[in-house]
């Protein structure tokens, strides 16, 4: 007997449908994104890149309602390392992204650390590690970040591990979060992007539960990972070669994960993001309507 799930909210992304950008040739129309994941079976989903969706709120209120969609998360991508010369341009993008949030009755932003590797050249922009003064102004300033969204906008933001950042494998996850106030700032768990760093989501879950606000489901290809590591493939090239995989092929396997999820004894979002950018444009659907039957054999 499949335990019942009824602490997790499923739903999908914009990501899922291989959008990376707000505006990109490569990638569907928004329309189309929110026709084909309501016709999915999802009934949230997130604001994916700022501009991708309508930015104006009665706008796309109406186009989210008429689907029986409702938006769980808007995202915003930061550089607080940098110290608090970044904190103005930081707040202006910020500011921006989670007023669309608060008016689509989200209660979540999640915020993605910025890149030490380009996506697109592989180019190295500065190390992978931290320095002590760099996780200081890091820590202080997704907490200030955390309380000031809270205060202005009502929104509990969620920090997103993710390859090729600072906030990658379990050792910078634990510091990070160790080093973080849990009123202010808690984490979005990406199952994929901890498993292609080397991470263990049900240990992490069970180990920081208080600490896992939200979450974003998906699963690496281990023999396309393996190649990726031992050659320093970037993430965006990463991608291209199928790295993140349809489930359940790939790890970590999300019926455990979700177990654990459930374990903690609160309400969470597990969103749904397939990283397939660029894909062609009948790609997406299939792999929507079967990962939804998938999760629903899992209970969710």
């Amino acid at each position: 007997m499949t335990q019942a799930l009824d602490r997790i909210r499923v739903g999908s992304a914009p990501d899922s449908w291989g959008v990376w950008f707000p505006d990109d040739p490569q990638q569907v129309p928004w329309e189309r994104f929110l026709d084909e994941v309501a016709d999915a079976g999802y009934s949230w989903i997130e604001l994916g890149p700022y501009g991708y969706l309508p930015t104006d709120p009665a706008r796309l209120t109406d186009e989210v309602a008429k689907r029986d969609l409702k938006v769980s998360a808007g995202t915003v991508f930061t550089s607080l390392h940098r110290g608090p010369s970044v904190w103005e341009s930081t707040w202006e993008h910020v500011g921006q992204v989670a007023a669309l949030t608060q008016a689509m009755g989200a209660k979540h932003l999640v915020v993605i650390p910025s890149f030490w590797r380009d996506d697109k050249t592989a180019e190295i922009i500065e190390p992978s590690e931290l320095t002590t003064e760099q996780w200081a102004h890091l820590t202080k300033g997704m907490e200030r970040l955390g309380h000031e969204v809270k205060e202005t906008f009502g929104l509990d933001i969620v920090v997103h591990p993710h390859a090729d950042t600072h906030i990658d494998t379990e050792a910078h996850v634990e510091r990070f979060l160790d080093s973080t106030d849990s009123d202010l700032v808690n984490l979005c768990l990406d199952t994929g992007h901890y498993a292609y760093c080397g991470g263990d989501s049900v240990k992490l879950i069970e180990t920081y539960g208080e600490r896992i606000g939200y979450l974003h489901l998906k699963q690496v290809d281990p023999e396309i990972l393996a190649d990726v590591v031992s050659n320093g493939v970037p993430f965006g090239p990463a991608v291209q070669r199928g790295v993140m995989c349809e489930p359940p092929a790939g790890v970590p396997a999300l019926e455990p994960v979700l177990a654990a999820a459930q374990g903690l004894g609160v309400d969470l979002f597990a969103i749904v993001e397939q990283d397939m950018y660029p894909c062609a444009p009948d790609k997406p659907l299939p792999i929507a309507v079967r990962t939804r039957a998938f999760l629903r054999s899992c209970g969710a």
